[in-house]
């Protein structure tokens, strides 16, 4: 089929690249370059990147809600379009603009974790598995009717990066499944259940910082859901500590919430944290044993203070 795909980040750069494998790309949407990096270097998606190489043209719309990018779009004669966490909000007369409409690739199991931040909130709170669907797309918040879904189990290793990767393999296959079934006229649309819905809101800054009045298994969880990016930290004598992985100590440990009562071991409301991955400000990750060979971290000091 010939497709226009829409999709921004790594995610997206994996589906694109099992779509093409097997279909004709038209044209590629992707999200406007942005700042990145220590220098603000202005730094196009993954997405723009692989099309590029692909040869295949791409368009960086500031807005998508002009009738004239709606026109463009027609113009490529497309028999779908694919988007796949593209960062933004298609209008109706863009969803309408190829042949058979739209379909999403989404991380998670619908109508659980519709919105922004799937990944990262199935890992948040905790939970043992997720998934991937592919859905037909309407004007509203991931809430199309399902075509196909598949579960993935999540390892309690996995950070939101490594679940992403997994996730992305995952619905790249999928896809291509469900556009066969939807080319040759098999395909089945389930609606969602409204009633079951949960919504992953975008990850708040508020919430990089990590309340030591969490459970153990909370702080770690949300520790591991901010893993590779936007980071969770901490505070180390007013300088901030990012703390990229962290195992979670059952027991009754004596001491505060936030208090440090052992090599790098964080004392949290209930059980205690033991930092396994950390990053000091202006520093590269490391290991906390490399980290507290350089940083004379004292027993009863307290992490969550910025001073």
């Amino acid at each position: 089929m010939r497709i226009i795909f829409f999709g921004t980040p790594e995610f997206a750069e994996t589906i694109l690249r099992y779509a093409a494998r097997r279909h004709d790309i038209a044209v590629v949407v992707t999200m406007p370059d942005r700042p990145a990096g220590r220098g603000k270097k202005l730094t196009p998606p993954p997405v723009r990147t692989l099309a590029e190489s692909l040869g295949v043209p791409v368009l960086q719309p500031e807005s998508r809600k002009t009738p004239e990018f709606a026109d463009k779009l027609r113009a490529f004669a497309a028999d779908i379009n694919v988007t796949a966490a593209y960062g933004g909000i298609l209008p109706e007369a863009v969803l309408g603009s190829a042949r058979l409409g739209s379909v999403n690739v989404h991380a998670s199991l619908l109508p659980e974790y519709r919105g922004a931040a799937p990944i990262a909130r199935a890992v948040i709170d905790g939970r043992r598995d997720t998934g991937v669907t592919i859905m037909r797309m309407d004007t509203g918040l991931d809430t199309g009717d399902i075509i196909l879904q598949r579960k993935l189990p999540i390892a309690p290793e996995d950070t939101c990066g490594s679940l992403t990767r997994k996730l992305a393999e995952s619905g790249a296959g999928l896809l291509l499944e469900a556009l066969a079934l939807i080319e040759d006229g098999t395909a089945a649309f389930t609606p969602q259940d409204g009633a079951l819905a949960t919504y992953a809101k975008k990850i708040s800054p508020e919430e990089q910082l990590i309340d030591w009045n969490l459970t153990a298994e909370s702080a770690a969880n949300l520790i591991r859901g901010l893993n590779p990016a936007p980071g969770a930290y901490t505070f180390y004598r007013g300088d901030k500590l990012r703390i990229l992985f962290a195992e979670p100590l059952d027991g009754d440990f004596p001491g505060a919430p936030g208090e440090v009562i052992g090599p790098l071991i964080v004392k949290a409301v209930r059980g205690a944290v033991r930092a396994v991955t950390v990053q000091a400000a202006g520093g590269r990750p490391m290991s906390a044993g490399d980290y507290l060979r350089g940083h004379r971290v004292e027993i009863g000091e307290k992490l969550d203070i910025d001073v």
